[in-house]
């Protein structure tokens, strides 16, 4: 951009008018009276009850739904980030039998619906009436009714677990490449083992790059939850769907369930905007792209280098 005043022939300073874009003022116009006639529509409605809004806003199975809602998307995150790790590592093996094998989970779920996986663990029961784990070839082991292990809080843990492990599996994967190769020929030159030169040398340098995108996972991981509602997690959509079907507010429960929704978001966003700035911006864009957060937060300015 310059900055600096343009001079005309007799060395004067030549003004610069500004031009006015009428278009994108009248556009924007437009776009804006959409907008608050649609919101209109909605906040001034006569069939909607707002006092019953905000009679439920903190109703306590409201916020016991949000606590489990939190709690089934931090374990599904870890789950899916330790599993995707060991899938990451099997695609990028020598090994052709776990090559494939990788390959063939992370084609299996980003090829099925997760609200398909979630019913499936759910029914887990009709396949397998007991869950048994024994000693081959011996009486000695342990027996649980899968019934009483598959609980809709579990079922929701796994299937949102094992899902998000095919995505993270692609972002570990793409982490550990990014790491320069010359790194990868120094460990075999002191002579490490190649699961040795992956614990200690690459997964260290590629955390970087793979720790900031899961702030994008955990944000999608948040709203995912509430497809919990078709196994009854208990989650913040399920609860809100319990209060509805007994005093057929299914309009303000579903704005309750909202605000909580986009308010959690918004913690989660502005957390990940904090973990892209400590990571660096430069890494997360190799994996995923920038988030919404490292775009409105504003950056931090880098210490300038005194020689």
């Amino acid at each position: 951009m310059r900055t600096e005043p343009i001079i005309g022939p007799s060395g004067e300073a030549v003004p610069v008018a500004r031009t006015w874009h009428w278009g994108r003022w009248l556009a924007g116009l437009i776009a804006l009276a959409v907008c608050g006639w649609l919101v209109g529509l909605v906040v001034a409605n006569p069939r909607l009850d707002w006092g019953a809004v905000l009679h439920y806003l903190f109703d306590p199975l409201i916020l016991s739904g949000i606590v489990v809602t939190i709690e089934i998307s931090i374990l599904a995150t870890v789950l899916g980030l330790v599993l995707g790790v060991f899938l990451a590592v099997m695609r990028l093996s020598h090994n052709p039998v776990l090559q494939w094998l990788a390959t063939l989970y992370i084609w299996f779920f980003r090829g099925t619906p997760v609200l398909v996986q979630l019913i499936f663990w759910y029914n887990l029961a009709f396949l397998f009436p007991e869950l048994i784990l024994k000693i081959p070839f011996t009486m000695i082991g342990l027996k649980w009714d899968t019934n009483q292990v598959m609980t809709g809080f579990t079922s929701a843990m796994l299937g949102l677990g094992l899902n998000l492990a095919a995505y993270f599996a692609e972002t570990v994967r793409a982490g550990i490449q990014a790491v320069d190769r010359g790194q990868t020929e120094a460990a075999y030159a002191l002579g490490m083992t190649p699961g040795k030169r992956m614990r200690v040398i690459v997964l260290p340098q590629a955390l970087r790059i793979i720790i900031p995108p899961t702030g994008n996972e955990f944000i999608s991981m948040l709203k995912t939850t509430s497809l919990v509602y078709v196994v009854a997690g208990h989650d913040l959509m399920t609860n809100a769907s319990q209060i509805y079907k007994a005093n057929n507010l299914i309009m303000e429960l579903l704005i309750v369930a909202s605000l909580w929704y986009m308010l959690m978001t918004a913690v989660a966003t502005f957390l990940q905007g904090r973990l892209e700035r400590r990571f660096g911006s430069d890494a997360v864009r190799l994996v995923r792209g920038g988030g919404l957060a490292a775009r409105v937060l504003p950056r931090q300015p880098k210490p300038e280098v005194t020689r």
